[in-house]
């Protein structure tokens, strides 16, 4: 099988020897896993990525026809034992339904959307953005399952070692004066101070969800149940959080404030929730992806613009 070079070189500079690993075992393990759950026909996308994704046929459980699926393969780590156990807990409510799973090795198989057409094809943003907090609302759920909540506050927050903290992210944020020898680099000095001020008011919403995570237009497909989510993080933390990466999306689309502010508009509206929230949480996504770009020598311009947008917004 031939693999793409930038996915060969994704792997190998996100993951290092694991990653060296993982490519090298792919041909053996994609034959052990088609065995193991009756799989034919493994045709790779051809927008491979982080993980090795294929499509693939599956027998039905009457063996009359084949099934449709997704098989998704990566570097075993944290984003995808949070993923496996967050499309658990969706059980395919909003979210494409998991089939089959291994986390200790980075298994997944996964229901195939279909028609799978990306939010994103839709023209008229409103429209997207109505839909998306429809979806919205059907994935959130408490991070833990109501069986868990007979436990005691110790065996509680072992389950929700599961998932990725939210918080977790946003502490990144304290690297940036020491990377930047206690400037602030590229983060207007007022923006950066401006988002930390208004972490704490954030994190202070006891609306906590079992959220995506990296909710946006690729991320949300179209099907025969409706739109659905692919690819969550599975993120636990104040539900607000979710709209920051729809804000920021299409990536490098043109900024049409009025378009964002309609968004803005659409959230309040469909969430109940204040615009100054929504403004809040946009603005402090932008600077962390912001930052999340710098941390991997990549561009971090359009979403520090974005922040800057969101910033004089009211």
């Amino acid at each position: 099988m031939q693999l793409p070079a930038s996915f060969i070189s994704t792997i190998r500079s996100t993951f290092k020897e694991n990653g060296e690993r993982f490519l090298a075992a792919l041909p053996d393990l994609i034959a052990e896993t088609s065995k193991r759950w009756g799989l034919t026909d493994v045709r790779p996308v051809p927008n491979l990525s982080y993980n090795f994704v294929a499509f693939a046929k599956r027998p039905e459980r009457s063996g009359a026809k084949s099934k449709d699926v997704v098989l998704k393969m990566g570097v075993p780590n944290r984003e995808l034992t949070s993923e496996i156990s967050a499309l658990k807990l969706f059980n395919g409510n909003g979210a494409c339904q998991l089939l089959e799973s291994d986390a200790a090795r980075g298994l997944l198989l996964l229901e195939r959307l279909k028609p799978g057409r990306m939010l994103s094809e839709l023209e008229d943003d409103d429209e997207r953005t109505h839909i998306a907090a429809e979806v919205m609302q059907k994935i959130w759920r408490p991070p833990l399952e109501s069986s868990s909540l007979l436990l005691n506050t110790e065996q509680q927050a072992v389950r929700l070692q599961k998932f990725i903290k939210l918080s977790d992210w946003f502490n990144g944020l304290k690297k940036i004066r020491p990377h930047f020898n206690g400037g602030t680099g590229p983060f207007p000095k007022k923006l950066l101070e401006r988002v930390e001020s208004s972490l704490p008011e954030l994190f202070a919403d006891k609306n906590v969800k079992l959220l995506h995570g990296d909710f946006h237009h690729f991320n949300i497909l179209s099907s025969e149940r409706g739109w659905l989510v692919i690819d969550p993080k599975g993120v636990v933390g104040p539900a607000g959080y979710e709209v920051g990466p729809f804000m920021l999306n299409p990536w490098n689309s043109p900024l049409d404030r009025i378009r964002l502010g309609r968004r803005v508009g659409i959230f309040a509206e469909r969430l109940g929730w204040e615009r100054e929230a929504i403004v809040k949480w946009s603005t402090a996504h932008a600077v962390l992806s912001a930052w999340w770009s710098i941390e991997d020598d990549m561009d971090e311009s359009y979403s520090m613009e974005c922040a800057k947008i969101f910033s004089r917004m009211k």
